[in-house]
């Protein structure tokens, strides 16, 4: 579904990453990982096209990410499901409403959807805090959301960048279980993360393979992992 073949990207005059090249196929679910700095977010990006390769192919769905125009760009991303490691909200407007943005940026009709994202918030946990705030929201709430918010559109890809970065381990764990749950519905699941701890848990669970970033190459970790 996302191919990437020989990437690289240059960044202040000198390469963040070079030669990469990896494949999320449905169902699979990868972890990436490497030291801050090393270009995990960079690489996330490129995955669902909001920044465009230096050299290299970048496909999503059977289409060359360059030869995209606007609106082609705009479908292809509903097919990829984005939770953000800074997850951002409208502070004035209710989680529920929050959670819905993607419906009502797309023109759908929102209240059509009802019953669907009423059952995706009780599948997130948030059932009763439809009407809060987001500053309201505790760490853990405000992740579930960005997840519910990611995948309200039914994606074929969830992308996620240190989801579990600013909650404790409890919450690590609700977290990784949800996102193990989208991906036996057969989602291609890719999370960003440096808590090698939760790695090993989702390993025990589901079929997992593990990506380092070194030295601005991609490399398989090792079984240390």
């Amino acid at each position: 579904m996302i191919t990437l073949d020989n990437v690289g990207y240059s960044y202040g005059g000198g390469d963040l990453l070079s030669d990469v090249s990896m494949r999320l196929n449905p169902g699979s679910f990868h972890f990436l990982t490497g030291p801050s700095g090393a270009g995990k977010t960079t690489l996330l990006k490129l995955c669902y096209g909001a920044l465009m390769p230096t050299r290299g192919q970048v496909t999503l769905f059977d289409a060359d990410l360059r030869a995209l125009d606007r609106d082609q760009m705009a479908l292809m991303r509903r097919r990829i499901g984005v939770v953000h490691q800074d997850c951002r909200f409208l502070d004035h407007l209710p989680l529920r409403e929050n959670i819905a943005l993607p419906l009502t940026v797309s023109g759908r009709d929102v209240a059509a959807e009802g019953e669907n994202l009423s059952e995706l918030m009780q599948w997130v946990g948030l059932a009763g805090r439809a009407d809060a705030l987001p500053p309201e929201l505790s760490g853990g709430e405000r992740q579930r959301a960005a997840l519910a918010r990611a995948v309200i559109m039914s994606p074929d890809v969830i992308i996620a960048d240190e989801p579990t970065g600013n909650v404790d381990w409890e919450m690590s764990q609700r977290l990784l279980t949800l996102l193990i749950e989208l991906n036996r519905m057969g989602k291609a699941v890719l999370v960003a993360s440096h808590d090698l701890a939760l790695i090993r848990a989702a390993k025990s669970q589901v079929q997992a393979r593990v990506l380092r970033i070194s030295n601005h190459r991609l490399q398989l970790a090792g079984a240390d992992l």
